[in-house]
């Protein structure tokens, strides 16, 4: 069934009393397993739209569903991996992933933590604790434990945003990886286009809280950044962005 979002609205302040939305009227619907990259300029919309999808925010109007099931608050189903990796300094590599499991109590947290230790390649590290870990390392074990409750959204905030750019290109792939082996549904922002061309099944391009753009991307992988199909994508959401930056500008200037 996937995620539904229909008439989606979100406001935080008034303007001459009435609502200045944030989000506006945004509609989008996404199957099960599709990898969605969020692009868009500073402030038009796109963490407010995860939060929402997160739970963490309630809309003012319109509705979120995952599977038919209506957003009303966080939940478990929904596994959220932020820029900084927000892992527990205190715990290892294991007891971070299993620490929702422990949390409610799943018998077979060891079991579950074990299968994603592997998916994320770190069985020599699972005694380590974050200070001794990579950045990048790191942020794969903030995926493995937002994945172990068999959530079936993840939600990514700019998650490579902290790192250097050869460890940001590896994570790309991990990433990559990481899905087609736990074929979940993924809400990726970013701020990077050529990380949204490489990742995407489809890029929702966001404009003054509206969608301004929904574009599939029709290249097999693994993908080459390279080959002028990639470089075609690329300059297609380049030229999307810079008008929106144009017609910021111009009405900041009236």
């Amino acid at each position: 069934m996937g995620v539904s979002i229909q008439y989606l609205h979100k406001a935080f302040d008034l303007v001459d009393g009435k609502p200045k939305y944030v989000l506006e009227d945004v509609n989008l619907e996404v199957e099960n397993g599709e990898f969605i990259c969020i692009l868009g300029k500073s402030g038009c919309g796109k963490s407010t739209f995860l939060n929402l999808l997160a739970g963490y925010l309630k809309p003012d109007k319109g509705r979120i569903a995952v599977n038919g099931v209506d957003i009303d608050g966080p939940s478990e189903t929904r596994g959220v991996v932020f820029q900084q990796h927000a892992l527990f300094p205190w715990y290892t590599v294991r007891q971070n992933i299993e620490f929702g499991l422990r949390l409610r109590k799943q018998k077979d947290a060891a079991e579950v933590a074990s299968k994603y230790i592997q998916m994320i390649g770190l069985e020599i590290y699972e005694g380590a604790y974050p200070a001794e870990l990579s950045g990048g390392m790191a942020q794969r074990v903030g995926i493995a434990r937002a994945l172990a409750p068999d959530s079936d959204v993840l939600l990514m905030d700019e998650p490579l945003g902290a790192l250097d750019a050869l460890t940001r290109e590896l994570m790309r792939q991990e990433i990559t990886r990481i899905w087609q082996l736990s074929k979940k549904t993924i809400f990726f922002i970013t701020h990077s286009v050529p990380e949204a061309v490489y990742l995407a099944d489809r890029v929702v391009l966001f404009k003054d809280g509206h969608i301004d753009a929904d574009v599939p991307i029709d290249l097999s992988r693994p993908r080459d950044m390279k080959t002028a199909a990639f470089q075609e994508y690329v300059e297609q959401f380049a030229e999307r962005l810079a008008e929106c930056e144009s017609e910021q500008r111009a009405v900041q200037a009236e």
